[in-house]
């Protein structure tokens, strides 16, 4: 009946493919939990193979890293069932009928995403930036997710149609982080393929540091670059390509990536302070974007 698919790096997914397991079990529902490590050489997989003790569990290890797109792929490829559902390996159910509200929707619905929470809690300094954008950002209502379905959409809580998922795959040319869901969904939208919502959310609970998360972030702006000059994305929705090509008519890119440079420093300092602003971290994304793009 269903195949919980989750791709994993460099993390303990022991205790939510035991949370899962055990929901499954209480649903008596057919089931199949698939694991995936790219490749990370990670110490938690020596943790991680107690997956392999749970009835329906399997962990595996990617000999070379795939990128998470392609790591979802091959999962896919390794799927018995109809039905999936697409986890991220560090978030974590909310509530203990998580797996119910989500069975109750397969026979009305083709794609479907849960939502995303972050603990209310307040993480130390050198990780706030994460949070607050997480809670900003990601973290949207169901009211507010109806608004704009495909948009307001991650796979990191996705529960699909198998049928699906493999006559419009990731895209096998995006290795590296960020923007492969982007991608993903926009393929989906231009099919008519709409997702639906339910208020069935994961707690985001792997909140990297906000040198790290910059770091990364600058990765999938890279990645970003990539995606829209390759063409192969007419009608992606970006927002940061939206301002770019706005300020390409203006003939103001090569002026904003100079103010970027400029100034990169010390929004960095803002961003990494107790008070990081999304409005900066925003300028920040559009001015590395300007810059890799007037090069």
């Amino acid at each position: 009946m269903l195949s919980i698919l989750i791709p994993a790096y460099n993390y303990n997914t022991f205790p939510l493919v035991l949370e899962l397991h055990k929901q499954c079990l209480d649903c008596k529902i057919q089931y199949e939990i698939l694991c995936q490590d790219d490749a990370s050489n990670s110490k938690w997989n020596i943790e991680n193979q107690k997956i392999n003790s749970l009835d329906n569990c399997t962990f595996f290890i990617n000999n070379s890293n795939l990128g998470r797109g392609n790591n979802i792929n091959s999962l896919v490829e390794k799927s018995k069932y109809e039905v999936l559902l697409l986890m991220d390996c560090d978030t974590f159910p909310t509530q203990n009928d998580f797996i119910q509200k989500y069975c109750d929707v397969i026979p009305t619905v083709s794609v479907v995403f849960g939502g995303i929470q972050y603990e209310k809690k307040t993480p130390n300094k050198k990780q706030l930036l994460r949070w607050v954008y997480g809670n900003k950002r990601e973290a949207i209502s169901l009211e507010n997710r109806n608004k704009n379905p495909n948009n307001n959409t991650l796979t990191s809580n996705l529960l699909i149609k198998k049928e699906i998922i493999t006559q419009y795959p990731f895209d096998t040319t995006i290795t590296k982080y960020g923007y492969e869901d982007l991608c993903f969904l926009s393929l989906l939208k231009t099919k008519n393929i709409k997702v639906s919502h339910i208020d069935n959310p994961t707690y985001h609970l792997n909140l990297e540091t906000s040198i790290l998360f910059l770091e990364k972030t600058k990765t999938a702006i890279e990645n970003l670059v990539y995606i829209i000059n390759s063409g192969k994305f007419p009608t992606i929705e970006s927002k940061i390509n939206s301002a770019y090509v706005v300020l390409k008519k203006l003939k103001l890119v090569v002026i904003s990536a100079y103010i970027f440079n400029k100034t990169e420093s010390k929004i960095i300092s803002n961003l990494l302070s107790k008070k990081p602003s999304l409005f900066l971290f925003d300028l920040y994304k559009l001015g590395y974007y300007c810059k890799i793009q007037s090069k």
